[in-house]
């Protein structure tokens, strides 16, 4: 199979997946034409040689190409948890924006904005700009190969960027990325105010080894590493009477925000694993608000659009600590391509 057929298979598969649950019972033939009347918005040369009818429709509304299918199709069909939403999320438009493919997003760092324009205009990529840092391209776009300077620019969804308007890092604050997986937030703290002093952690040894390779990527070179459980008992063991004036948790959740992005989880997952993952960032709260200073800053973090993982473990935070929200909620993604996050800053 060729490099051609191969990108085929691999878009039937994730147009069949972006249907949820809205037809499990069809043969698997119609399901995936289904997908890829739905996801598409242009002639497709495979819809046009399986059934041209629906090629010949394929331009219209997405509103009108869903009432064209068997029996129609309703949000809670694609996503059938619309009632376990947290409340700002629109649930006909996050479930709408299943159906396409996210978009790829970058941080430009520092002033090179305008440079990085030059380099995509001059290779012909269309791109959108979002703000005074961030530009919106096809998915597709091979950024590495147009950008090799890669200290220039991160990769990192739109939404995971507008998080950082929570964090107003000071010089000289100490600051604890507990969940840091690669570093990306930690970066863009980074970025925000250089002198902070830094510790990131992660459960997963290999992970940080990546967060290393990103910072010395990206020029960051004064910050310490960590590896951790949060959900053990030993956090006092690894950082004695330290006291944190910010924490950054971003926390283990579900995952459903980037789900555009994975769309075969919706198939796969089951409404109880919100409850585990609900308990699951309780107890990290418990364990890493004791090493906050007094009046220093939580920025409470997830890409899950379920109201279990967001609003109630806010009310959770408020009710075991003296921390209030002040600022922050949904990160809505699904108007731009983007995932769809949760965000709070509490003091």
């Amino acid at each position: 199979m060729g490099g051609r057929d191969r990108r085929w298979v691999s878009q039937l598969v994730y147009e069949y997946f972006r249907l949820g649950h809205w037809g499990k019972d069809m043969p698997v033939k119609e399901r995936i034409i289904s997908g890829v009347f739905l996801c598409n918005t242009s002639d497709n040369d495979f819809l046009r040689a399986i059934n041209s009818n629906l090629n010949d429709q394929v331009t219209l509304p997405l509103n009108e190409k869903m009432q064209l299918l068997p029996g129609s199709i309703t949000p809670e069909q694609l996503f059938p948890w619309t009632r376990a939403l947290s409340a700002d999320v629109d649930a006909g438009a996050f479930t709408t924006a299943l159906l396409k493919q996210p978009r790829l997003f970058i941080r430009v760092r520092g002033n090179r904005l305008n440079k990085v324009k030059a380099l995509l205009d001059n290779a012909a990529i269309s791109y959108d700009v979002i703000g005074d840092q961030t530009l919106s391209l096809p998915n597709s776009t091979k950024i590495e190969s147009l950008l090799p300077d890669k200290s220039w620019y991160e990769i990192q969804d739109a939404s995971s960027q507008a998080t950082g308007a929570l964090f107003k890092p000071q010089k000289d604050e100490k600051w604890w990325d507990c969940c840091a997986a690669s570093g990306g937030k930690s970066i863009l703290l980074k970025d925000q105010q250089p002198g902070i002093q830094l510790l990131a952690s992660d459960i997963r040894k290999s992970i940080l080894e990546n967060l290393r390779q990103r910072f010395a990527a990206a020029g960051i070179r004064q910050y310490d590493t960590m590896v951790a459980d949060l959900t053990a008992g030993n956090l006092p063991t690894l950082l004695g009477k330290r006291q944190f004036d910010g924490i950054l948790l971003d926390a283990p959740c579900s995952g459903s925000g980037t789900w555009g992005r994975t769309p075969e989880s919706i198939s796969f997952f089951k409404e109880e694993e919100i409850g585990r993952f609900q308990q699951l960032q309780q107890r990290i709260v418990q364990n890493v608000i004791p090493f906050l200073k007094k009046g220093g800053v939580l920025i409470y973090i997830t890409c899950s659009v379920f109201r279990q993982e967001n609003e109630e473990v806010i009310q959770f935070i408020e009710q075991v600590s003296g921390l209030r929200k002040q600022e922050g909620g949904i990160i809505p993604g699904y108007d731009k391509g983007a995932d769809t996050m949760f965000a709070v800053r509490m003091q």
